[in-house]
């Protein structure tokens, strides 16, 4: 042998392996489950000002008085209880714009009167209502360091805005149209 192949070893075939043949087997490899990050301390402080916010939408919706003087609920205008200007809108055209009734429609339905508040802006239900449900979501989220039940905040979000401003607009389009 020349010595430069003496000096040279080949390594064993089995390189510190075991071939095993698992073809008998049945044998499905599951990945332990991975434990999602917790979120960054500003997204948590931001879930817990947005609570405190609804809350305080709906706490300011409870003070305000969604009747007139003879106890029959109102359709619009409550807004006006917190020194907010007439709607534009229906002043210049008659007409409402998409947000009109909204604070009534909240008053009306923390007042427990869904019908009424149906009656006044139903998106306005909805939305009073989804933010019931997302102000403790977004307290316990933010406690456990996890948006709970959603695997992406920013299209969770986007999807909420977008359903809600198509909503208004749709119930809109529907109120100048008929």
């Amino acid at each position: 042998m020349p010595p430069s192949e003496q000096t040279q070893t080949d390594p064993p075939d089995d390189a510190g392996y075991e071939l095993v043949d698992d073809e008998d087997e049945d044998f499905d490899f599951v990945p332990p489950p991975r434990r999602p990050r917790r979120m960054p301390r500003w997204v948590r402080v931001a879930l817990v000002v947005m609570a405190v916010g609804f809350t305080s939408v709906l706490a300011i919706a409870a003070c305000l008085r969604p009747y007139d003087a003879a106890g029959q609920p109102l359709s619009m205008g409550t807004h006006q209880q917190l020194g907010l200007q007439p709607c534009n809108m229906v002043v210049l055209t008659g007409k409402p714009c998409p947000a009109c009734g909204m604070t009534t429609s909240f008053a009306l339905l923390v007042h427990g009167d869904v019908a009424n508040s149906l009656r006044a802006n139903w998106v306005g239900t909805l939305f009073c209502a989804a933010i019931a449900v997302l102000t403790p979501w977004a307290v316990w989220s933010a406690v456990r360091g996890r948006l709970v039940g959603v695997r992406n905040g920013e299209l969770f979000a986007t999807i909420l805005l977008c359903s809600l401003l198509a909503l208004m607009m749709g119930r809109w389009v529907y109120i100048m149209v008929g």
